[in-house]
């Protein structure tokens, strides 16, 4: 019997991931939601998560000062500090 041929090699990002496995991501799951540290800056307006709302639904809206998540994406939001002190994980932007 002949040796099987060996399927594709799809290891290391989260795309090739999902071409591995066919996941794909839920809507308003993408780009732009908050996890990719890529698609914000500051003085850009988000919806952001704090720790004492987790679970609530409950999001604060403003803009953006500092980046604190170093890592180039966080499956929970990237977390950032608006101008007004407040610290959370950022769920919507714009």
């Amino acid at each position: 019997m002949p040796d099987p041929i060996p399927s594709p090699s799809y290891e290391g990002t989260r795309s090739s991931m999902r071409k591995a496995t066919g996941d794909r991501e839920p809507a308003g799951q993408r780009t732009g939601d908050g996890r990719q540290r890529r698609g914000l800056s500051p003085g850009m307006v988000v919806r952001i998560e704090l720790k004492k709302d987790q679970g609530t639904g409950k999001l604060t809206e403003g803009k953006v000062r500092e980046i604190l998540t170093s890592s180039s994406f966080h499956p929970h939001g990237i977390k950032v500090r608006l101008e007004d002190g407040s610290v959370g994980r950022v769920q919507q932007v714009g």
